[in-house]
């Protein structure tokens, strides 16, 4: 019986929000799609930006990059200062859906590999996020999704067993070790399929976004 879920955690960019550096890299490099994906694979990359949402200073993360690639120290720096252009908007689809679940009675959570730094500036942006019962960020914690601590401080945090709480993310490796301590994870690619897959659990979702 899945009656016995009563929390519902989401990730948040790639699930509530629109976050994606290509937002302000394509300004940057223009037309040139292949020299930025270059630059986001081989010098900012997913696991030099992990280490920020781990918590490593941006300062810090920064000035490693320019030492290490002085002729991009333009393009490295604006990771922090014109980070907030990488921010678009929020997953309405998934939005409803996270309303939906608190309408009806479902406690509501965020769980989310965010730098502490930079996370004010999107609280204040997206209202919705105001509206959840509470959000772990990793850069506060110090500690980041796969890590199974993380999960367990979340759990522990908010008075929550694993077997009672849905987690719903975009990246397959958090879902699995979200899953091997015993929630219902779910990997997300868009709001129809979520709607579906909670339908699928037993949630009383409707059929079709209102």
């Amino acid at each position: 019986m899945t009656t016995q879920i009563s929390a519902v955690a989401f990730d948040l960019g790639g699930v509530l929000i629109d976050w994606n550096p290509r937002h302000l890299y394509r300004k940057l490099f223009g037309t040139d799609e292949a020299a930025m994906e270059r630059f986001l694979a081989e010098v900012c990359t997913q696991e030099w930006d992990a280490g920020l949402d781990a918590g490593r200073p941006f300062a810090e993360g920064v000035a490693e990059l320019v030492a290490a690639h002085p002729d991009q120290a333009e393009l490295i720096s604006a990771f922090q200062l014109r980070w907030l252009e990488m921010l678009g908007e929020a997953f309405e689809g998934t939005v409803a859906i996270l309303r939906e679940l608190r309408r009806a009675g479902f406690r509501t959570y965020a769980l989310s590999n965010w730098s502490a730094e930079t996370f004010p500036v999107a609280r204040s942006r997206y209202s919705f996020l105001d509206e959840m019962d509470g959000i772990l960020i990793s850069g506060e914690v110090k500690l980041a999704k796969p890590d199974p601590a993380i999960f367990r401080h979340f759990l522990a945090r908010f008075g929550l067993t694993a077997e009672t709480t849905v987690f719903i993310d975009d990246r397959e490796s958090n879902v699995t070790a979200a899953a091997a301590l015993g929630m219902r994870a779910i990997l997300f690619t868009d709001s129809t399929r979520l709607r579906t897959d909670l339908r699928a659990i037993g949630l009383p979702l409707d059929t079709a976004a209102r």
